[in-house]
């Protein structure tokens, strides 16, 4: 039986197709265990990004590193490509309100690369499709992302808070970031009125 588990968001929809190996033949609603294909589609962006296991673990691996890097304003060396294999890259475009992610097929299949140039919000919709995914126990339940926190030998020189949050433009994104940014600034502090205020002196007139 054929399994279909599609998880939608409003600028990116990723669905993934398979079978299940027959562990629990009394299952109801049996996990999809074997992916046969992985397709990951943005709003208004051609083409559609299609592959099996390798595609989806590449691209899981490789939107988490960005996303982790971009939030945290630490930029790390990405792992060293292999020479064999699927890869997926992402890297900020110079107006700091776009992303372009590359995705290389395997080299035997002489396939050129399919470049995508996403938008802050597509980059976080495609973020919240593969969350879903992962916390799908009917999805891969084998499947496994292995994240590190960024080293902070990485960090660079402090930078306003305000400054790095100018780069995400306008959207949904943008204001829960901004709102993320603001929970970290001081309070400022607000004298307390004077409960019992001292009365003014009554001016003495002179006598006529």
């Amino acid at each position: 039986m054929n399994i279909r588990r599609h998880y939608s968001l409003p600028n990116c929809a990723l669905t993934l197709e398979g079978l299940s190996d027959g562990s629990d033949p009394l299952a109801l609603n049996p996990p999809l265990t074997i992916l046969v294909n992985a397709q990951c589609q943005f709003m208004g962006l051609t083409p559609v990004l299609q592959g099996g296991r390798e595609f989806i673990e590449k691209l899981t691996q490789a939107v988490s590193l960005y996303a982790q890097q971009f939030l945290s304003g630490v930029a790390a060396p990405l792992p060293e490509p292999t020479p064999e294999g699927e890869r997926v890259e992402l890297t900020a475009l110079p107006d700091g309100a776009h992303h372009r992610l590359t995705w290389y097929p395997d080299p035997t299949l002489h396939q050129a690369p399919t470049v995508l140039e996403l938008t802050t919000i597509q980059l976080f919709d495609l973020v919240e499709a593969l969350d879903q995914f992962i916390a799908d126990p009917l999805a891969l339940p084998d499947f496994a992302l292995k994240l590190q926190p960024v080293s902070r030998r990485y960090r660079q020189a402090e930078e306003p808070l305000t400054q790095r949050a100018v780069p995400l433009g306008l959207g949904v994104v943008g204001l829960a970031l901004s709102a993320a940014l603001l929970y970290w600034l001081p309070i400022p502090e607000v004298s307390k009125p004077d409960v019992n205020p001292q009365p003014s002196p009554t001016p003495v007139l002179p006598a006529p």
